[in-house]
């Protein structure tokens, strides 16, 4: 066999084993993917034209939040959100529409003091999308009935709802567990450790 085919040979072979290692990184980054994100994931991706479009966004709102230099909250601080938290609930009796306001600024105060951007209120869902994004569809609702609430539309039932839906990312936010790295920093975490033991690995053997 002529040296030239051997050639062709090796390229095709370097072709093959290039496309089957792109096809398995894109599926375990799909996988991580929906791990993360859940059910934002099947959000996204019903709203995109594929499932390309889609990982990408969520890929761009990852990348967009490792630029962020996130805060923990003081103890001092913890508890004095706590205990407004606790005087906003107790005023949705006698005035729910209020209640939901205050409740609605709250949740923007503690997310200011963590240090996340405030931009529009689409923004700031998706970057908190990427650090909770169980509850990021609660915020979404709560906003959607707020916005009812200040066109006179909303029940005391939707002020309710809402009030309980942005309850359920303040407490996330405010919890203890909210100064934990992210899914995406621990993989970061884990690729810097496993790029520091190999080399180590690789002295020990010699």
């Amino acid at each position: 066999m002529p040296v030239w085919a051997w050639i062709l040979i090796g390229i095709g072979a370097a072709v093959v084993v290039a496309t089957v290692a792109w096809a398995l990184a894109a599926r375990r980054r799909s996988m991580q993917l929906q791990q993360h994100f859940g059910s934002e994931y099947n959000r996204v991706a019903s709203r995109s034209s594929n499932r390309r479009e889609a990982e990408a966004e969520l890929a761009g709102r990852e990348r967009r939040r490792e630029r962020f230099q996130l805060r923990p909250l003081t103890a001092n601080a913890r508890e004095r959100y706590a205990e407004r938290w606790r005087r906003i609930q107790a005023d949705f009796v006698d005035s729910p529409g209020t209640a939901v306001t205050e409740g609605d600024a709250l949740v923007s105060e503690v997310m200011r003091d963590r240090g996340y951007p405030m931009d529009d209120f689409d923004q700031r869902s998706a970057d908190i999308s990427v650090d909770h994004p169980d509850v990021v569809e609660n915020y979404r609702e709560g906003h959607r009935l707020s916005l009812l609430s200040a066109r006179g539309e909303a029940s005391t039932e939707d002020l309710r709802q809402a009030l309980r839906h942005y309850r359920k990312l303040f407490d996330e936010l405010v919890e203890a567990s909210a100064d934990e790295p992210t899914s995406a920093e621990r993989r970061e975490i884990g690729t810097r450790e496993q790029d520091f033991a190999e080399p180590h690995m690789e002295r020990t053997r010699r």
